[in-house]
């Protein structure tokens, strides 16, 4: 792990409202040729080191996902958490993955034209994500592990629910999810699904446009775990309310600490 830019927040950087006593130190760092971004509250020290929370994104690119990001890690920092997020691959400034640009244009194709969404695309355009994106993520959590102001446990929350699910199956040092309901998922997402133990807190959107409602249900159903919940909320895909991230920092809150 190489450590590229060091800074600290403040409310102007992040628009951040209500949380003006935590102050953040927000580093930027390459993992080979994997860019990503940590954030630790500036109390975090060797002596006094701080549980981690992975925050998963889709796959727009870190530029593009920042603002989003940078609110939820200064929201967990004033939790007591550091957060991370690193580039998922074919994204933001990382070299582009012929195959999963060919899935991309045929998802466009049938939803343009109306047509359902094969297995075919699906496989296509999440499995191969996952199985880059799984190992390089186990990378960057014993990177991560490694430095002095952070232990574990960790949590995970956001992004691609495939990815983040076999995840929560494979990765023993996670140890409770936050996942945001997603409906582009392949068979083997539901196989995963049957294998997860740990607690999980799952966000839907009802009237979500960009998602199929039955097949993020079904998988909150087909999830192994004892202890899961779905929370949902009416509106789109944009329209999360507030108080859904502040149910979200109190599962973290009541499981990492």
């Amino acid at each position: 792990m190489n450590f590229t830019s060091e800074h600290r927040l403040d409310d102007a950087d992040t628009g951040a409202a209500g949380i003006t006593d935590t102050a953040v130190v927000e580093r930027e760092f390459t993992l080979g040729d994997i860019p990503g971004i940590l954030w630790t509250p500036a109390s975090a020290t060797d002596a006094a080191p701080v549980p981690l929370i992975l925050l998963g994104h889709p796959s727009l690119g870190l530029p593009t996902m920042y603002p989003r990001l940078v609110a939820r890690a200064r929201h967990a920092a004033a939790d007591g958490f550091a957060s991370a997020a690193i580039e998922l691959p074919g994204c933001g400034d990382r070299p582009r993955l012929p195959a999963l640009e060919q899935a991309r244009a045929g998802l466009r194709r049938a939803m343009e034209a109306g047509e359902p969404i094969g297995d075919d695309i699906l496989d296509a355009l999440v499995l191969p994500l996952v199985e880059q994106a799984v190992p390089e993520t186990r990378t960057a959590l014993d990177a991560l592990l490694a430095l002095p102001e952070i232990d574990g446990p960790v949590g995970y929350s956001g992004g691609v629910i495939s990815l983040a699910t076999r995840l929560a199956v494979v990765e023993p040092r996670i140890e409770a999810a936050v996942l945001f309901a997603g409906s582009l998922l392949p068979r083997a997402t539901f196989d995963d699904a049957r294998q997860v133990t740990i607690p999980l807190h799952v966000l839907l959107q009802w009237d979500d446009e960009r998602n199929d409602r039955q097949a993020s249900l079904d998988l909150f159903d087909a999830f192994g775990s004892k202890e899961k919940s779905l929370h949902a909320h009416m509106g789109g895909h944009t329209g999360v309310p507030q108080h859904a991230g502040e149910a979200a920092s109190h599962f973290f809150t009541r499981h990492l600490k």
